[in-house]
């Protein structure tokens, strides 16, 4: 056993404590009392530093926050009036200001910042490490039990070369490899076979993501240079994310929709 598991093999033998959610709870809740105490305290380059800190997680805080809560700032406008008749396509349009005007192109920038995505499942079962990985016993007597293999498909990327056998935690089999995924575009109502580029998130664990498995619900981003796909300003669309739909292990093959951006 690793030496820095003991917590998680303590926690595995034996449970949790009834009360732990309550604990980090509050736990959580007196944080803010902690760091407010701290940075009264703290004085010298030490305060400098912590205020510098301070000050970045709170503008990237606002800046989620604003983008989240994104939209166009439509208000009745009752000084403007009319002059002569109005055509009747136009009446919807009558007293209406937008304070905020933005480029299509710099809208879905900012959506694709903040995470709003259209994807064809929302909500994806997690998948248990018992499930993921296969526990390999290692050592002259087979009596060290720290490595684990994969079990489910993963995409390495073209350059990947493995560590040594003898250093290799996470062991990902070739026969379990993918390099391309079949993935139906939902405007153009058809389905190709692209190359992947990433995974860019695997919805069940942040470990499952950089050891790139792709389990159902996993959002991959695709080449899809090839379509001839263009973006507002003329520019060639190189890479598209897309959501796994199927179970790959269980296929044999990737299934996935083109995700949209959505408002």
């Amino acid at each position: 056993m690793p030496q820095h598991e003991h917590m998680e093999r303590h926690r595995k033998l034996h449970g949790r404590r009834l009360d732990a959610a309550e604990r980090e709870r509050k736990a959580e809740a007196r944080s803010a009392h902690k760091r407010s105490e701290f940075a009264q305290k703290v004085h010298g380059i030490r305060a400098k530093l912590y205020n510098a800190k301070r000050f970045k997680e709170k503008a990237a805080m606002r800046k989620t926050i604003a983008e989240h809560n994104e939209r166009d700032n439509k208000h009745a406008n009752d000084d403007k009036v009319a002059d002569g008749a109005v055509p009747a396509y136009l009446l919807d349009r009558e007293g209406v200001s937008r304070a905020k005007v933005l480029s299509n192109s710099v809208k879905q920038k900012r959506k694709e910042k903040a995470g709003k995505w259209d994807v064809p499942i929302p909500k994806v079962k997690p998948v248990a490490d018992d499930e993921m990985f296969k526990v390999l016993k290692t050592g002259k007597k087979q009596n060290k039990a720290w490595k684990r293999m994969v079990t489910k498909v993963t995409y390495v990327g073209e350059n990947y070369t493995r560590k040594a056998p003898k250093y290799e935690r996470f062991i990902r089999p070739t026969g379990l490899r993918f390099t391309k995924a079949h993935i139906t575009h939902p405007e153009l109502k058809a389905t190709f076979h692209l190359p992947i580029i990433g995974v860019k998130k695997n919805p069940s664990s942040a470990l499952y993501t950089n050891l790139g498995v792709i389990t159902k619900g996993t959002v991959i981003e695709v080449n899809v240079s090839d379509l001839g796909l263009v973006t507002t300003t003329g520019k060639v669309v190189w890479g598209k994310f897309a959501q796994v739909t199927n179970n790959p292990e269980l296929d044999g093959c990737i299934n996935g929709s083109a995700a949209r951006v959505g408002g």
